[in-house]
């Protein structure tokens, strides 16, 4: 597919792009920041009740990983993930998790097209975004990605979601209190985001269904295919899932195939990571490490422990 520049748009004068591309009949929208001659693109995939915005904080551009992105050489390429954005309409047809994945890799195709990939694309993830991301990493094209990152996920749920999370309430509906775990505490965001107003959207009805079996079943199952290297990052403020070093450790031990594994506890931030004040600096580590799998991928081999904690190494069960 060809685009022409009409299917750009502007968001201002120094923002990202407004980007739609069809694929097999349903449209795929997401914001486009691109760098002239990128090292590589990173493709991220937000979580859920939002879009795209998620990675271009409203009102703070400073804290936008799409903006750092480009300006550190990469193309960011934020998509509207399968349900969320031009794809709303469509999203009974896209209850098959193939389905999903294809038309997300089908989306970067279109999209970036003959423009300039650098090393190749990186995908970084979060929230319920990890559960496509790793369906795409564990898919025989991830093979050909340069890496992944994950975070505002996990396997257990934090002590004090499991109440929120698990108790009585009407099918279909959100858990009441839900909101106040997402954006605590507080004082870590800038006020005027706190409970997600400027980049809350309804989520699609597939979405329950594709995180029902996610921290049990389908998170291990999942990262045990992945194939490439792997960064996981949890907030230490995170009060959605547990996010102490024993934990940590554990999820680092899931990623039997990947060649890679560093897990980081982030300072100061809540599970929102890319829109608190810290934003800036979990997207300036996160593209550290995709600079690293960028020069793995041109000498052909990483250095180091296979799970990385800190800086400190430690054992993962054999293959």
């Amino acid at each position: 597919m060809t685009l022409t520049e009409s299917d750009f748009t502007p968001v201002d004068a120094a923002g990202p792009l407004r980007v739609v591309a069809e694929v097999d009949g349903i449209p795929v929208s997401g914001l486009l920041a691109e760098a002239s001659a990128p090292r590589a693109v990173v493709l991220a995939l937000h979580g859920g009740a939002t879009t795209s915005t998620y990675f271009d904080c409203p009102g703070h551009p400073e804290l936008s990983l799409l903006r750092m992105g480009q300006r550190l050489g990469y193309t960011v390429l934020a998509l509207d993930r399968p349900g969320y954005g031009a794809s709303g309409p469509f999203g009974d047809q896209l209850a098959a998790p193939q389905r999903r994945v294809d038309l997300m890799y089908g989306a970067v195709e279109a999209l970036l097209d003959d423009r300039p990939r650098g090393a190749g694309v990186f995908l970084l993830a979060h929230s319920a975004g990890c559960e496509l991301a790793l369906r795409m990493a564990g898919d025989e094209r991830g093979r050909a990605l340069l890496g992944v990152e994950l975070a505002g996920t996990g396997r257990t749920h934090h002590p004090e979601a499991q109440e929120v999370l698990w108790g009585p309430r009407p099918e279909g509906t959100r858990p009441a209190g839900l909101g106040g775990l997402l954006w605590r505490p507080q004082r870590l965001y800038p006020p005027e985001l706190v409970g997600g107003a400027a980049i809350a959207v309804p989520g699609p009805r597939l979405e329950a269904a594709v995180i029902t079996d996610w921290a049990e079943a389908e998170f291990p199952r999942m990262a045990a295919r992945v194939p490439i290297p792997v960064r996981f990052t949890a907030g230490d403020h995170e009060t959605v899932w547990r996010n102490d070093i024993e934990e940590l450790i554990a999820i680092g031990a899931l990623f039997l195939a990947a060649p890679r594994v560093v897990l980081n506890l982030q300072p100061n931030t809540g599970h929102n990571v890319s829109l608190g004040y810290t934003a800036a600096a979990y997207h300036l580590k996160a593209l550290a490490f995709a600079e690293e799998c960028v020069v793995a991928a041109d000498t052909g081999e990483f250095t180091g422990p296979a799970v990385q904690l800190d800086g400190r190494a430690y054992v993962r069960p054999e293959r």
